[in-house]
């Protein structure tokens, strides 16, 4: 199976710190953001990754390279000016699915976990498209995305709703009939949930959306003090 980093985006929450350095390249813990999702990766067995960029990508491409220094495989998809998560993910389709069944790990860039990505299987049941790792929610997102049934089947209406970390192993039928200008994700999500396509697993591990230079700023400062694994 082949991974994709999602990192295309501007980071307009993060400056000034990515007026010059693409958000992906931001450091915590020693450490470029994307480079964890990396070495999680290479240490999970995926030897094959596609990272999509826009805003400062030739950055991206010089800083990691064809991921040889990974142990990894790393194919660029280049969009020129950002395209919107579900559109970035069609226009890399291609690259993903090449000799694949059609299942593919997907990892938002501006995170960051402990969640053992090796859980995350292509599910049994056929007519599932998408599964996707939720979370408590953080303080700053208290209402949640999803909720999350006994069943494990995931819908957009419901009391107690989780947090989506970012994390999820998506088919290609997820996709059929859209092309780049498909949009954000989240509509895509909704519309297989209402088709009761979509799955979800719970992490109740550590998971910190990067979102912020004061939530980078606490990120760094747990590695730095070995409150987190690095």
């Amino acid at each position: 199976m082949k991974a994709m980093i999602l990192a295309a985006g501007k980071g307009e929450r993060m400056r000034p710190l990515t007026l010059h350095t693409p958000k992906p390249l931001l450091v915590a813990g020693g450490k470029a953001l994307i480079t964890h999702h990396l070495d999680n990766l290479s240490r999970t067995g995926f030897q094959e990754v596609v990272i999509n960029h826009a805003w400062l990508g030739q950055q991206i491409e010089q800083h990691l390279g064809n991921g040889e220094q990974f142990g990894l495989e790393i194919r660029y998809s280049a969009e020129g000016e950002p395209l919107e998560t579900a559109g970035g993910i069609v226009r890399a389709l291609p690259l993903l699915i090449e000799g694949s069944d059609g299942w593919f790990l997907v990892i938002n860039g501006d995170i960051w976990t402990d969640f053992p990505l090796g859980q995350l299987q292509p599910p049994a049941n056929p007519d599932c498209d998408a599964v996707l790792v939720m979370t408590d929610n953080p303080a700053h997102h208290p209402d949640g995305d999803f909720h999350l049934g006994p069943d494990g089947v995931l819908s957009a209406c419901g009391a107690d709703k989780l947090t989506f970390t970012g994390i999820s192993l998506l088919h290609r039928r997820l996709f059929a009939g859209l092309d780049d200008s498909a949009g954000k994700l989240g509509p895509v999500l909704r519309n297989a949930m209402a088709r009761h396509r979509v799955q979800g697993v719970q992490h109740h591990g550590q998971w910190i959306d990067v979102g912020t230079p004061a939530r980078l700023t606490e990120l760094d400062r747990l590695l730095t003090e070995g409150k987190l694994p690095s």
